[in-house]
């Protein structure tokens, strides 16, 4: 019965549009100050990541121009220097470059767009096959946080911060963003400063996707354990923050494992067949 009703789900999740994604995402045409109000951190905190969503979205494609420091800081509600701090990050990371005398522009391809180019893996189309790539990301991801605490750089730090304040402020809202979980996931792999993990996480992002969202369903029911997930996530953060590699592979392998257990239930496949 877990094993058919879990199959109904996954056949739910991968041929219907995420409703949340597609309300978050409607009439939207850029930047503004209204969005940093929720943010936490400083200033330069929230344009940083503002614009980082925009440019991961693919809102900012690849090679196309960001507006001018005094268009971005007019939009923004702040000061030049702000920005001019903001866009010193993204250049950092390798998100953003400059022309001389033209501007700032997207370098590469969207998070999206580099995830479609590098699937080479088979849809997960089973239950079998989720527990598969739950049993993988335990293995790989377990690595990524370890790395990620020995090697970590505060930008990529900011980052993480970002974000886990918006899975703990949807938590409170008693909502689950699996979009968020992954850039997650994602950014600590980055962190990592090992291509081959982030990579690889990118090409599994289908994959790892249908997982999430089960996950997600199964911490919404009247049993779920939302706080509990999100509990996790603070660890794994706390743990990459502090440069505890031991205690930052064990945080997210744990959370991966316990992620698994919310959702099956302990019904496991049986993989020997």
């Amino acid at each position: 019965m877990l094993h058919r009703r879990a199959n109904l789900l996954i056949v739910f999740v991968m041929d219907g549009r995420d409703i949340e994604d597609r309300r978050e995402g409607a009439g939207r045409a850029g930047p503004n100050a209204n969005e940093l109000g929720s943010r936490g951190g400083t200033l330069a905190d929230k344009v940083y990541g503002q614009l980082f969503e925009w440019i991961a979205s693919g809102h900012y494609v690849q090679e196309s121009k960001l507006p001018s420091e005094h268009d971005l800081a007019r939009a923004f509600e702040v000061s030049r220097p702000i920005v001019r701090d903001a866009l010193k990050r993204l250049r950092e990371e390798g998100v953003i470059y400059s022309r001389q005398g033209a501007g700032s522009f997207v370098r590469g391809q969207s998070v999206a767009e580099e995830a479609e180019t590098l699937s080479v893996f088979r849809p997960a189309e089973t239950i079998a096959d989720i527990q598969r790539c739950f049993e993988f990301r335990e293995t790989v991801e377990a690595m990524t946080a370890s790395l990620a605490a020995a090697r970590r750089n505060a930008a990529l730090i900011d980052r993480l911060e970002t974000l886990l304040e918006r899975l703990v402020r949807a938590t409170h809202d008693g909502t689950h963003r699996h979009d968020i979980d992954f850039e997650f996931h994602l950014t600590i792999a980055k962190a990592s400063n090992n291509q081959y993990f982030s990579t690889v996480l990118l090409a599994l992002r289908d994959q790892v996707a249908v997982g999430m969202k089960l996950h997600g369903m199964a911490l919404l029911s009247p049993t779920g354990r939302l706080n509990e997930t999100t509990d996790e996530h603070v660890r794994i953060f706390n743990a990459i923050r502090d440069g505890d590699a031991v205690e930052a592979g064990e945080a997210m392998r744990a959370h991966i494992r316990h992620s698994r257990d919310r959702l099956f239930g302990g019904g496991l496949v049986d993989l020997r067949l």
